[in-house]
């Protein structure tokens, strides 16, 4: 199944690292609604794979999206940024019309 939501290398790569660290599990990206834009990214490490789980697996990275969220999150990426104001994955959304200034949460057009 091609669920046109993508990773980047250095996402899955730290996507492996925390899972290695924590015992094993998959990073859950979930859009839910709120934040000060309308919806809001939610990630979380999660051991339990749920029945309308999509996996998207890459690197040793494993990361979970329920079918909600993935119609959300067409043609995404995620990927993962290590600056001088903090780490932090962040997700390239193209659905969104616009997002808030710390970029967790977006708008649909």
């Amino acid at each position: 199944m091609s669920t046109a939501f993508r990773l980047t290398d250095r996402a899955a790569e730290r996507i492996a690292e925390i899972a290695a660290e924590n015992g094993g599990g998959a990073l859950r990206v979930a859009v839910l609604a709120g934040g000060c834009s309308g919806f809001q990214y939610k990630f979380e490490l999660d051991k339990q794979q749920l029945d309308d789980d999509v996996v998207i697996a890459q690197g040793g990275a494993r990361v979970f999206i329920d079918a909600t969220s993935l119609e959300l999150l067409e043609g995404s990426e995620l990927d993962y940024t290590d600056a001088l104001i903090g780490a932090h994955f962040a997700v390239r959304n193209p659905q969104a019309a616009s997002s808030c200034g710390c970029g967790s949460s977006f708008a649909l057009a």
